[in-house]
């Protein structure tokens, strides 16, 4: 039977993070508060650490880098991720922040550590993959053909300390800015020209890149914006046919999305909110064992089994959910008007896989009523992870027609 998700991305399985080390990174109540442990005081974008590593990208050089962030609340975080560069110094060259879709949130669904992580895309769900979480960038080898230096953010929690915020789209999107101001420190001859695209999860923190504010940017430029099928919070949570149905009906077992967004909300307003609130005693302990070492179909398939042999896993009707909504809200994109133009890429194909249509839509809707420049190309043939493979080259085009 096909299931509808919240947004889309992979599995994944690695070696797990012992419990006790995990829950050390919270709060006192033992929940994983979220935040990492950049310096205090140091700039967004500055590089902690940077390994060269291989690629099979013809003509191109790799890193892995760790360097500082801050979240939707100005927390100072730490993220990892890529840096794919043409070969030699250059000059001028212009920076491409890629955001990827759904892996978990912890360690274990970090792209980065995934083996030859410098390369094409390669998903999951297709026969070709060796490893359970989707990880690479689409198109790779043509963006570096044509000069681009290329910044793949893990996303903080995913390899570096603390709970991924997950769908935390202005999180996410300051992690992917802030990877584009690292490869600025590493002497590659990179312009203040910014580019961006990102898929599902991905999508919606590229919907976010372009709505965050003067300081994020600082020298950086943004001349455009490729969402493909956005996971947005707040379209989520206010469709009709959204995730939250298991909120309101105790006889559903809750997608691993639902149950993510949840803990990555959570985990970006501890103070404010807490598991209980909206996760049955159950739901807390599977979320407390799981989330560092167990990525999203795999915990989703946890809660699943668990669901039916022991009961609920959340708490129908959740407690305080004006605020858990209000702060879903405030962290998503579909806020403001875009500062750059935006090309959304839906896939259409049986009304869109995993991120239905009328959520990519609402997206579109919600940039047009703030005014911005939107333009939609649809992909009927295309599922939602056959989608960056099938769009990535018209993304690329209009990229390179906007630098």
């Amino acid at each position: 039977m096909r299931r509808r998700a919240f947004v889309a991305g992979a599995v994944a399985a690695a070696a797990a993070v012992p419990l006790a080390a995990a829950c050390s990174k919270g709060d006192k109540s033992g929940q994983p508060s979220g935040l990492g442990t950049a310096p205090e005081g140091a700039e967004p974008g500055t590089v902690l650490s940077k390994e060269r590593i291989d690629t099979p990208i013809t003509g191109a050089q790799a890193w892995k880098v760790r360097y500082t962030s801050r979240d939707v609340n100005d927390n100072p975080t730490e993220s990892s991720g890529l840096i794919i560069a043409p070969e030699g110094r250059g000059e001028n060259r212009p920076l491409l922040i890629w955001c990827h879709g759904t892996t978990g949130l912890g360690d274990a669904a970090c792209p980065s550590a995934q083996p030859d992580p410098a390369r094409e895309l390669i998903t999951y769900f297709t026969p070709q993959s060796t490893q359970q979480i989707d990880y690479g960038v689409p198109g790779l080898q043509g963006f570096i053909d044509d000069g681009w230096v290329v910044c793949a953010t893990d996303y903080q929690g995913l390899g570096t300390p603390g709970m991924h915020q997950y769908i935390v789209n202005r999180t996410n999107a300051r992690d992917a800015v802030n990877s584009a101001h690292a490869a600025r420190s590493l002497d590659l001859g990179t312009s203040t020209t910014l580019g961006c695209a990102g898929w599902s999860q991905g999508g919606g923190a590229a919907a976010a890149v372009a709505e965050l504010d003067p300081s994020d940017y600082r020298d950086l430029k943004l001349i455009g914006t490729v969402p493909m099928s956005p996971g947005v919070g707040k379209i989520a949570i206010e469709s009709k046919d959204g995730p939250l149905a298991a909120l309101t009906n105790s006889s559903l077992p809750p997608d691993s999305h639902l149950v993510m967004m949840l803990a990555g909300i959570q985990a970006a307003n501890p103070s404010k909110l807490q598991l209980q609130d909206v996760f049955t005693p159950l739901g807390i302990e599977i979320l407390e064992a799981a989330w560092e070492n167990q990525p999203v179909h795999h915990i989703n398939d946890t809660i699943a089994r668990l669901f039916r042999l022991k009961g609920p896993v959340l708490n129908s009707p959740p407690k305080n959910w004006s605020e858990w909504a209000a702060l879903i809200d405030a962290g998503s994109a579909a806020n403001r008007k875009p500062v750059a133009p935006v090309l959304v890429c839906e896939d259409t194909f049986d009304g869109g896989t995993v991120v239905p249509v009328p959520w990519q839509t609402a997206y579109v809707n919600a940039v047009k009523a703030f005014g911005g420049s939107v333009e939609v190309r649809q992909y009927p043939k295309a599922d939602h992870f056959a989608l960056p493979a099938a769009c990535v080259g018209d993304a690329r085009a209009w990229l390179n027609g906007l630098k």
